[in-house]
């Protein structure tokens, strides 16, 4: 597989690093999974994780893709803020007609093994981003209040991942962690009626600027 993709034009370079750059806000340590087959280029971002197997919070993954000049096959999991690194260079001349980018070597994150269905999905609704704004907004702020300053790691890991794998509602079974990445991504447009998709047991929001996955949520 490549370890190089061709961005399709300068826009496409901004955009990504507008979009990387929220990711890194809300993970300064992210890494960042970019996938190609063929001329799109899939960027996965997991702003809220499980560390390990056997905690049980919820992993909520951050989709955006960018259109590629030519065709790539790439599958690799970088550093976000290695990408920036380079987007920043290429950017940086304005006389850049190429934009292609350069990954270091692949590494491992324990959320990369994830694989939300690719196929399957069936729009149940939609979410007004009033909502989904305010539901990220109390998220935080149950975060912010749920954690005095002598919590440590691990009970601290324990009531943030309790809160952000808490549904929204019953109908929906969207976790609050997923409001939120929609909300910390960027993706959410004032007043817009975001898309909610269902497939055997995940849930996906989908807007005009990116997609936010996640396991349903079991607990309300």
């Amino acid at each position: 597989m490549n370890r190089y993709c061709v961005l399709a034009d300068r826009e496409t370079a901004v955009d990504l690093q507008a979009y990387l750059n929220r990711a890194k806000r809300l993970d300064q340590e992210g890494m960042v999974r970019l996938r190609a087959f063929g001329d799109v280029l899939a960027a996965y971002v997991a702003p809220i994780f499980a560390g390990t197997l056997m905690e049980s919070g919820p992993t909520v993954l951050g989709l955006r893709t960018s259109e590629l000049a030519e065709p790539a096959e790439l599958d690799a999991v970088v550093p976000i803020s290695a990408v920036l690194e380079r987007l920043a260079r290429l950017l940086s001349d304005d006389s850049t007609k190429e934009f292609r980018l350069e990954l270091p070597d692949s590494q491992r994150a324990v959320w990369a093994g994830i694989s939300p269905p690719r196929v399957g999905w069936e729009q149940s609704g939609t979410i007004n981003e009033n909502r989904l704004t305010q539901m990220a907004r109390d998220g935080i702020e149950e975060v912010r209040s749920s954690l005095p300053e002598s919590v440590g790691g691990p009970i601290a890991a324990r009531i943030r991942g309790e809160i952000w794998g808490r549904g929204i509602d019953l109908e929906s079974r969207v976790p609050m962690g997923a409001a939120f990445v929609a909300a910390g991504l960027g993706f959410l447009t004032e007043n817009e009626e975001v898309g909610l998709f269902h497939t055997a047991g995940w849930i996906r929001l989908s807007s005009e600027h990116g997609h936010v996955v996640a396991r349903e949520a079991t607990r309300y």
